[in-house]
Order: structure tokens, then sequence, then C-alpha cells
């Protein structure tokens, strides 16, 4: 059964946003959005919607008052320069946590396999990564994910306040390239995920690698069994389709986080400290 209490869902006006809306008001949630744009569909039945800016706590708190859940998809979701980044996804994800606190509510975090961005992507029978290992983020954005997890990892050793973070990889409706099929989450994948996350009942702080089951994944071991989920879409129904589509650039191709390691990669005479100087 849904749970009684308001779901917060931030970021509600993006693709995901309006996606996880719709899925999460069919399930009979009652949905509290918010959004520094306005809502672009019509509002589901039990569903509210009030423009807000994360920055602005007041408006945070007055949101989350009462609230089970609050699902933080907030934010700036892409790599931009460190001061667009740093209000929405430093100041606003502190005052996210802070409204937690208050009302005893649990946060799921919107992050990012961009905060790993930067490990080289696994080849032949190479280790894949658990959630344990260490962060590598490919950017300001990717940052800002660790800083999120963090944040998580804080308020509940001091507050006990419980959390979920999602290492979301690439959630689109279908897989664009050779890369997507191991890092592609499908939406209803995500939708089942979310639900899991409303309705387990006892999550501590957990990290979930956010992709589907797909055979070519970065990623292995997590804490998805705290929620009892388990991905039931792959990306391999895609590899006729994408399996040959890889781009020309060398950085890109080798790591992770894809085009994000390249945006300002300045890094001279080769692709990384273990290349020039032996150093893992």
């Amino acid at each position: 059964m849904p749970d009684t209490k308001p779901i917060l869902l931030t970021g509600a006006s993006g693709n995901l946003g309006r996606m996880l809306t719709k899925e999460l008001s069919a399930a009979g949630y009652t949905l509290r959005l918010t959004d520094i744009v306005p809502f672009p569909d019509e509002l589901p039945k039990g569903a509210s919607f009030v423009k807000a800016d994360l920055t602005d706590s007041l408006a945070i708190v007055r949101q989350a008052e009462g609230c089970g859940t609050i699902l933080h998809f907030g934010g700036v979701s892409v790599e931009r320069p460190f001061e667009e980044v740093a209000g929405p996804n430093l100041h606003g994800l502190y005052h996210i946590y802070e409204a937690a606190r208050m009302f005893g509510a649990r946060v799921v975090f919107a992050s990012s396999n961009h905060s790993i961005g930067f490990h080289e992507r696994p080849q032949g029978n190479a280790a894949k990564l658990d959630a344990d290992c260490a962060f590598r983020p490919d950017g300001y954005y990717g940052l800002s994910k660790v800083y999120g997890e963090l944040m998580g990892r804080l308020y509940w050793d001091k507050h006990g306040v419980e959390n979920v973070n999602i290492r979301i990889g690439s959630c689109f409706p279908k897989p664009i390239n050779k890369r997507m099929l191991a890092t592609w989450l499908s939406y209803p994948d995500l939708a089942r995920l979310i639900a899991r996350t409303i309705e387990a009942e006892r999550v501590g702080h957990c990290v979930v690698w956010g992709a589907s089951k797909n055979p070519d994944s970065f990623w292995a071991e997590d804490h998805r069994d705290r929620l009892g989920w388990a991905p039931q879409d792959t990306a391999e129904d895609f590899r006729a389709e994408v399996g040959h589509i890889v781009s020309d650039d060398a950085v890109e191709e080798r790591y992770q986080g894809g085009g994000y390691t390249s945006i300002e990669y300045s890094r001279k005479g080769g692709f990384s400290p273990r290349d020039q100087f032996d150093l893992e």
C-alpha cells in the first residue's frame, strides 16, 4: 500500500520528474511537486505544484512539512560552471536535508554515475565497481553529487535521517550508444526503484547503482537488498541497434563518465597519472 504521508518531489518539471509524477500518482501516492519552472503537464489526481527555488530554505521547509519522503531530483542536472552548480546543488541540498531532519522524512537523492566518472571502464575480466568504491567525479556536476552522498552520510550518522542515494547511469527511453549498454536505466525500472525507496521499512544510509539488468554493466555490489528491488529491463535488447555507436574521443571512450570526462579536459601528455607516472 502507498505511504499515507505526502511525498515531496523536487525537480518535478524535468523529464524524470514528469515521468515519476505520472507513475507515482497512478500508484496512489499523494505528491507535492516543486521546481524552479512551471510544471508543463496537467496535474494528476492527488498532486499539487508550487514553484520554488531550492536556495529558498523557507520555501523548501513549507513544502516538506508533513512529508514522509523527499524525492530530490531538483538542481542543475548537467555539467555547468561551478558557480551555476553551487547554489542549487550544494546550498539547495543542505536545505533538503535540514527539512528532512526537522520533519523526520526519508531522503531519496538522485545521485549520478558522474560522481565516479573518472574510473576507467572495466576491460575483460577486470573487477567492476562496488558501491563503496572511491569517488572520482568527472566535473563540477559530479562533484556536487559526491557532496550530496556525503551529506546523506553525515545526516544519517549525526541525525538518523534515512537516505537512499541512486547513482543514476543513463535514464532515457532507450540507450543511444554503446556506452549505454552498460549504464542504461529504463523508466519503468526507475519508477519501480523509487516505489521501493518509499515503501522499504528500513534503509539507513544506502547507495544503489541506477542501472537496468545490463550484462555490460560497469557496476557490481550495492545496497539494493535493503529495498527489495531488482531491475527487470535490459539494454541488451538494443545491442544490434546501438552497439556500434561510439565517439571519436579517446578520453570519452576510456572512462565511465563518457562525454562528461572530456569537457574542459586539459591533461597533457596522456590520459591519467597512471599513464605518466606509473601511479594508480
